[in-house]
């Protein structure tokens, strides 16, 4: 079984476990509307709905703080999760970052220590987007992430929203 709270350090970001005490500061980075913008769950940056998000997150035991090592700050957050993944797999989601630290180096270093982790414990991570979120389907692509055919369908902010799987498997030894 994963190790769903680990504490990863990569040169750039750390990710530790979350603990309730963390929602503040997250939620002053998850407080931009902007982030959320192309998300399903455009409305995140609003305090009702980071607080379902944020309390899930803590109840599913696998969400992890993500902070910049230079500056010790909150930038965001990411978490693993078994609920829609299949025997010998892990999703790796729920993640957003502050907009300072977009570009793909803090997204990428994240996902490469997630899957790093993930792949001694299961053969596959999965990575479950928003059929419409362009942004974060290009964003895993760029890490590796392939289309699969099997699609997740959701209501997000009181509307559907279709849901389609990415998937990263280990490498060959």
């Amino acid at each position: 079984m994963i190790d769903r709270q680990p504490h990863l350090i990569g040169e750039r970001v750390e990710l530790r476990p979350a603990r309730a005490a963390d929602f503040a500061a997250l939620f002053a980075v998850a407080a931009d509307p902007l982030i959320w913008e192309v998300h399903p769950a455009h409305d995140r940056w609003q305090e009702a709905s980071f607080r379902q998000f944020f309390d899930a997150g803590i109840a599913s035991g696998g969400m992890l703080i993500a902070i910049d090592r230079a500056s010790g700050a909150v930038i965001g957050s990411s978490r693993y999760d078994l609920d829609r993944a299949e025997p010998n797999e892990v999703e790796i989601g729920w993640t957003f970052l502050a907009r300072s630290h977009w570009g793909g180096q803090y997204n990428g270093e994240m996902k490469a220590l997630m899957l790093a982790h993930a792949f001694r414990f299961v053969d596959r991570a999965i990575f479950v987007i928003g059929e419409s979120n362009g942004r974060s389907r290009a964003a895993i692509e760029r890490v590796g992430g392939r289309l699969l055919d099997r699609r997740h369908d959701a209501t997000m902010a009181g509307r559907p929203a279709p849901h389609v799987v990415y998937a990263i498997d280990r490498p060959a030894d």
